[in-house]
């Protein structure tokens, strides 16, 4: 497995991986918010990333992250925000291996921290992030504005 920053040429792949994303989380995000967020991860002046893992050429996992400034810390905090792999390479690391990737990426920027959400009934999801995090104990509250 292979994973790196998600190029230019990848986006039908990812596009597909991003499709089922939101239907595993009966979501839907417009056509040009997909479009305006593709074109951010390839801008050096946005701070969202989106790696792939791959196997055999073929994409099989991505995940999305920023990074923000905290009023606690010195360096930056690293949200791991989307993170998604093929139903068909479950169980075989890629989560975890892809969680890791982004760990690297957030100590190279010099983050302190790398935190996530999941939805509460993402049982598989769950178990993976008790290997690989601890829970921090916060609830989040939301208020759309939109």
């Amino acid at each position: 497995m292979q994973i790196r920053l998600l190029q230019v040429a990848d986006r039908a792949e990812w596009q597909v991986l991003w499709a089922a994303y939101q239907d595993f989380y009966n979501m839907e995000v417009k056509a040009d918010t997909t479009e305006l967020t593709w074109t951010r991860f390839h801008d050096a002046n946005a701070p969202l990333y989106a790696l792939g893992a791959f196997s055999d050429g073929k994409l099989i996992g991505i995940v999305h992250f920023l990074f923000h400034l905290s009023s606690a810390t010195t360096g930056p905090y690293c949200y791991l925000q989307d993170l998604f792999t093929s139903p068909s390479s479950r169980r075989q690391g890629v989560g975890s291996a892809l969680i890791e990737a982004v760990y690297e990426r957030a100590s190279q920027e010099g983050a302190s921290r790398v935190y996530w959400l999941t939805h509460e009934t993402n049982a598989e999801a769950i178990k993976l992030y008790e290997k690989v995090a601890q829970r921090s104990g916060f609830i989040q509250y939301r208020k759309l504005l939109t």
